[in-house]
């Protein structure tokens, strides 16, 4: 059973790679390549990242409304701090679906262009282009390890919330609320440190993106 497990799994992920390879090879004929898509994924990645971010801050907006409870229906309130968590949740599958889109064409790309290197005859103009090759590699793996801490801190705050909103759904009445209090300082200091690796983040993708487009107006001159 196991065996049939590992052989579907096998045949999914070369279906998978092999969509990929499909859709790139499609794309090159339009005049769109490697490079253009990655640019392109972290874009989006940038994007999910500022959605990310704005959506952790809204939870601990919410959250600390919920501990600061003064009258009203604690049905609602915790209505509203589930809906704020499934969000939350919701924007962190994005971030990293994002982040492994970016890796997969990247891969792609970094292949094609080692491979690419064997075809000068030039010695010079190799030399050259591996450069260029170590130089953006580099790069990109200083963004793609920006990334990755950034969206591994999602996982202990998504964690936390959840925690808060069962125990809010199993017990909603103020002697819950007030136990929740001790909670509030250590979820605003880890999304405080979330919100910061989000921002470095951000930057390090636009910075990314600024490089690839400048190179790309230098070669297009």
């Amino acid at each position: 059973m196991n065996q049939v497990r590992y052989f579907n799994i096998i045949i999914i992920t070369l279906f998978l790679m092999g969509c990929e390879t499909v859709y790139y090879n499609t794309m090159e004929k339009f005049g769109v390549q490697k490079r253009d898509i990655l640019t392109s994924r972290v874009e989006k990645v940038r994007d999910a990242q500022v959605d990310a971010k704005d959506q952790f801050q809204s939870a601990l907006e919410q959250f600390s409304s919920v501990v600061n409870f003064d009258g009203g229906d604690l049905e609602v309130m915790y209505k509203k701090m589930n809906g704020e968590y499934e969000d939350s949740e919701s924007k962190a599958k994005a971030v990293n679906n994002r982040i492994k889109s970016v890796e997969n064409v990247a891969d792609a790309l970094f292949a094609e262009w080692e491979g690419e290197l064997e075809q000068y005859s030039n010695a010079s103009l190799k030399a050259q282009s591996r450069q260029e090759l170590i130089e953006t590699r580099a790069h990109y793996e200083k963004l793609l390890q920006s990334m990755k801490r950034a969206a591994a801190k999602m996982n202990p705050v998504l964690t936390t919330f959840h925690d808060q909103v069962l125990f809010l759904k199993h017990n909603l009445n103020a002697k819950a609320i007030a136990s929740l209090q001790g909670s509030l300082d250590g979820i605003k200091t880890d999304v405080s440190k979330l919100v910061s690796e989000m921002e470095s983040a951000i930057d390090e993708a636009n910075s990314f993106i600024q490089t690839y487009e400048a190179q790309n107006k230098k070669e297009s001159k």
